[in-house]
């Protein structure tokens, strides 16, 4: 038999890291660790990190058209920005340059830190409606002092690497997710058909006017990339209505109706909040804005890590969720310090970058610079924009966004699979995506449970000796643990029942408790009963738990079938 070679181990069994391997062999087999042994591991982890920063995204080259590309694509993102921006801090109840300055800050930090090139953040509607009630009740100083903790509660999650949870969400989740998203983008362009200053919907001609407009937009959207991509679609629509508009002098709404976007450069300013002038007034600030910052911190990085995963597939590439964690942290603690609204990662404004050709660091820094020139240089330009051309824009991100194919999905997968989608995509319209994101993680982990707690069964047959043995299939926890004691019956049973795990494994607390309880049965009924064939997790969990009776170690490794006798009165079952 050929030998095979493995990593060096250390005293407790666990492979040494890589670069620990060359002065293990040089030590003859030894395990020797130099005082300067952590430095290739630093520098591995610098060199990845700078990787990550490397302007270009993936696989993508930064070519000339390639930059242009970028270019261009970031001004598409910077146009339809503008109105969602000033739309959310009007949500929020705050000025619109608070949304703006957000936008850009949020936008320019995480495309320059972000853990997915190409990715849009700025100010949302999903954190706007849980700010207003802050706004109202507090004012828009402690918004910032919020912002402030919700970045720093976002940097920690990223650090201890929590971001590795959104892998627990299910595919049903996501595509619930994404069509549930595309009816709020719909939704939120409803606004942009009323008349200005006023509550009241269009009607009669200006409607028609408006339809026939974005209908424009549309179509151009669409048709051009059959013909040409030398620039970006969603672009050329904007400007092409924008023409038409401009030239005729239509009736339409512009984004200077909605509000004026002209500013300064955003200065560094310190939330006014009496939070340091003593202890309890510290505590009492801290009473106030840490719920609100809790809830901002989890909805903007479930709605980031989405989007990194979403975009991520458009793109081919995968990881990247602790650094935009810290990228999304970091931009909110900046954002609250010059006077910002804070944000996340924006799934409209990300497909229209991705899908205008936008793949690298470039065009979402382009999208946050371009924005900061038209608050500052541009923005009697910018507010003649007619905010039909953004509307169509954004109708034909919706059309891209949702997932079409979910109705064909829902007929072919199991009926749970299906409610999954339906009530994610409800929940994240009446709601908002953290609570749908939630409702949907837990609804299919409880069907999942179900599913599991009914294939608990047990094949039986009696030794030569006498025994009956119980030949335990599927898993042993919390949804089957029920299930489990009914599969036994202690006064037919002979003295001897011997309960193999070979084909199951002991999960929980509730699978504990099970076993304890029907040893119990047993032992009052004045007969024994043993477990044969534990792996190395069930022998430990039930060992931990005092259920052994037996100090053995061999049994997982099936070297030999050992049986365990099982103590009762660990855990009070029966009682």
């Amino acid at each position: 038999m050929r030998a095979v070679s493995h990593p060096p181990r250390d005293g407790t069994g666990k492979c040494l890291p890589l670069c620990l391997w060359r002065s293990h062999a040089l030590e003859g087999g030894q395990t020797h660790i130099s005082k300067h042994w952590g430095i290739p591991v630093i520098q591995s982890a610098l060199a990845s990190f700078a990787k990550n920063l490397s302007i270009s995204g993936g696989d993508t080259k930064l070519t000339p058209s390639q930059f242009r590309t970028e270019l261009l694509s970031g001004l598409t993102v910077a146009l339809a920005l503008v109105p969602e921006a000033v739309a959310f801090a009007f949500v929020a109840g705050v000025h619109p340059l608070v949304g703006l300055y957000a936008a850009f800050m949020v936008g320019l930090i995480t495309a320059v830190f972000g853990g997915r090139p190409g990715m849009i953040s700025g100010a949302t509607g999903a954190l706007a409606v849980v700010m207003v009630a802050l706004v109202a009740e507090h004012g828009v100083e402690y918004l910032f002092a919020t912002v402030v903790l919700m970045g720093i509660l976002q940097v920690l999650a990223g650090v201890f690497r929590l971001g590795k949870f959104i892998r627990l969400v299910p595919h049903p989740v996501m595509l619930g997710f994404v069509n549930g998203l595309a009816i709020v983008i719909f939704l939120a362009q409803m606004t942009q058909f009323k008349q200005p200053g006023t509550d009241s919907f269009m009607s009669g001609g200006p409607l028609m006017i408006m339809l026939i407009l974005v209908g424009l937009t549309m179509a151009v959207v669409h048709f051009l990339p059959k013909v040409t991509n030398i620039i970006p679609a969603p672009l050329a629509g904007i400007l092409v209505t924008a023409i038409v508009v401009i030239a005729f002098d239509l009736p339409v709404p512009r984004v200077g109706d909605m509000a004026a976007i002209k500013g300064g450069l955003p200065t560094f300013h310190i939330p006014a909040v009496p939070m340091f002038e003593s202890l309890p007034q510290f505590l009492s600030v801290l009473e106030v804005i840490f719920p609100y910052a809790l809830i901002l911190a989890a909805i903007g990085l479930i709605e980031s890590l989405l989007t990194l995963n979403l975009v991520g597939e458009i793109k081919g590439e995968r990881g990247g969720v602790s650094q935009e964690c810290i990228a999304q942290g970091a931009a909110n603690v900046v954002t609250g310090f010059f006077g910002g609204m804070g944000g996340c990662a924006m799934i409209g404004q990300s497909m229209i970058n991705v899908k205008s050709g936008g793949r690298t660091r470039v065009s979402g820094i382009a999208a946050a610079l371009f924005l900061l020139a038209f608050i500052v240089v541009a923005s009697p330009l910018i507010e003649q924009i007619p905010l039909a051309a953004l509307v169509g824009v954004m109708f034909m991100v919706v059309i891209g966004t949702f997932a079409w194919n979910s109705f064909n999905v829902m007929r072919k997968v199991p009926r749970t699979d299906a409610f999954v989608i339906v009530l994610v995509t409800v929940v994240t319209v009446l709601e908002d995506l953290a609570i749908a994101v939630v409702v949907g993680v837990i609804v299919s982990a409880l069907a999942y449970a179900w599913q599991n707690a009914s294939r608990i069964h047990a094949k039986t047959y009696e030794t030569p000796e006498g025994a009956k043995v119980y030949q335990i299939q599927g898993p042993l926890f919390f949804g089957s643990a029920e299930g489990f004691q009914e599969l036994f019956d202690p006064a037919a049973d002979p003295s001897m029942v011997i309960v193999d795990f070979a084909d199951s494994r002991v999960a929980d607390q509730s699978a504990l408790s099970a076993i304890e309880a029907v040893a119990l049965k047993y032992e009052t009924a004045g007969k024994e009963i043993q477990l044969r064939h534990l792996s190395h997790d069930c022998h430990n969990l039930l060992t931990n738990a005092g259920h052994l009776m037996v100090d053995s170690d061999d049994d997982p490794d099936y070297e030999i079938a050992t049986d365990y006798q099982v103590r009762t009165g660990v855990l009070g079952a029966g009682h």
